[in-house]
């Protein structure tokens, strides 16, 4: 229960950083935040305790593999999220060096005050 508490803390504390930070490197960062903590939940809800992993091994039946090991499904969309939220922050990153070239600055109430 614990786990749960802090991954919602992290969630909380990158949330904070991308509404309350004018800096869009700060909100880059709240975001990536929210992502891990986002991650981190999703392979809490997989974990078992004393699980091990999905390996069929030899010895092992079916049965005693499904009662004993982690549920794989969280793994695979925690990968999967991994790989697209790097693609996204790569997006992020260039679209804050383009802001950066024509506005000479990475704060918001600046550049919402500069048109053009």
């Amino acid at each position: 229960m614990t786990l749960y508490f802090l991954t919602m803390v992290l969630f909380v504390m990158g949330l904070y950083c991308l509404v309350a930070k004018k800096n869009i490197i700060k909100k880059i960062i709240g975001i990536v935040i929210i992502e891990y903590s986002i991650n981190l939940f999703l392979i809490l809800v997989g974990w078992r305790k004393g699980g091990i992993a999905p390996i069929l091994m030899k010895g092992m039946d079916q049965k005693e593999l499904v009662e004993h090991s982690v549920d794989p499904l969280p793994q695979a969309l925690v990968l999967t999220s991994i790989v697209i939220g790097l693609g996204v922050l790569a997006l992020m990153v260039s679209i804050c060096l383009r802001l950066y070239e024509k506005y000479k600055t990475f704060d918001m109430s600046k550049i919402n005050r500069l048109k053009g």
